[in-house]
């Protein structure tokens, strides 16, 4: 028995439009959420390097609460439980949005932070000796400098959220698993789809991968 040809490989072509749906979706996902992460991870992970304590307290709870708790509690959490809290329902996608987008900017704050105090406190110290205020120093020299050292570790969260987006399926997101769920269910084609999808998969996290490369040498290089 040959395993591989007992399978009806070429009959995935005909669900390759239904993957590609899928695959967008992940994609939009990924980067919608990333954005919103991104934003929130500026502000918390900045807030954890306040001089006021409240600030520092809102960050931690927001941080430790979003990385301590499973993707898929959050995501059914915010899908289920939120709309009771709020008076509305969301739809799945716009939860999704949501959901990778809070579940990423708690990691992100941690990477802001870490990427803000790893530049050298003299350029504080060198942008106020020349007059400029405290946040006109952070936004001019600062941040500049720490936004060049985020690169890589954002662009690794961005593969995680790829991957992340599977797990979205449970809100009836049309992701690329989720595409795959239903065509399995219905074509008893388990290994040609599921494998297919893994394919797709990992294409997509190793061309991010090699971008990642190529950006942190020309970083390297430029530094």
């Amino acid at each position: 028995m040959n395993i591989i040809t007992d399978f009806r490989w070429a009959g995935v072509i005909e669900f390759l439009p239904q993957l590609w749906i899928g695959l967008l979706y992940t994609l939009l996902v990924s980067v919608v959420g990333l954005v919103i992460g991104f934003a929130l991870g500026a502000v918390f992970g900045l807030f954890r390097l306040s001089r006021f304590r409240v600030l520092r307290w809102i960050a931690t709870i927001y941080i430790e609460a979003l990385r301590g708790t499973p993707l898929m509690v959050q995501a059914l959490w915010i899908f289920f439980a939120l709309p009771l809290l709020i008076g509305f329902n969301l739809s799945s996608l716009t939860a999704a949005f949501i959901v990778i987008g809070v579940n990423s900017g708690a990691y992100i704050a941690e990477i802001v932070r870490g990427a803000v105090q790893s530049v050298d406190n003299g350029q504080m110290e060198a942008g106020r000796s020349l007059g400029m205020s405290h946040h006109k120093t952070m936004l001019k020299v600062i941040w500049p400098q720490a936004f060049k050292r985020m690169i890589p570790p954002l662009g690794n969260q961005f593969i995680i959220s790829i991957k992340d987006t599977s797990l979205l399926s449970v809100i009836l997101v049309p992701e690329l698993l989720f595409q795959a769920r239903s065509i399995a269910s219905n074509h008893f084609n388990t290994v040609e789809i599921y494998t297919t999808v893994a394919v797709f998969y990992l294409a997509v996290t190793l061309s991010l991968s090699i971008v990642l490369r190529v950006t942190e040498k020309r970083l390297e290089a430029h530094s």
